[in-house]
């Protein structure tokens, strides 16, 4: 553990982990009293694409920058259930 005022990655780790749990937490109350099924799938994507923006942090603070492409193959995985949630959807919808 970095001691406080010394390396400004840990204050990009502490900053940036304590604004992306909030978020995370938000989504979470959406994805549970979400009124639509869209609100909740849509709420749990953006859980998905804040986990990998903590992944991202981590990584940078860590210097494992192996991980991004672990964060960049997720980010896909999540763009591509998305699109496919809505094409469902769309379908769905139509007569």
């Amino acid at each position: 553990m970095i001691p406080p005022g010394g390396d400004p990655t840990h204050w990009l780790f502490l900053v940036g982990g304590g604004a992306f749990g909030l978020g995370i937490l938000a989504s979470l109350w959406r994805v549970v009293a979400g009124p639509t099924l869209a609100d909740r799938v849509v709420a749990l994507d953006l859980v998905g694409f804040l986990a990998v923006g903590v992944l991202c942090v981590f990584s940078i603070v860590t210097g494992n920058f192996s991980l991004l492409a672990v964060a960049l193959v997720a980010a896909l995985i999540l763009f591509l259930g998305t699109a496919a949630f809505a094409i469902y959807l769309e379908r769905r919808e139509a007569p």
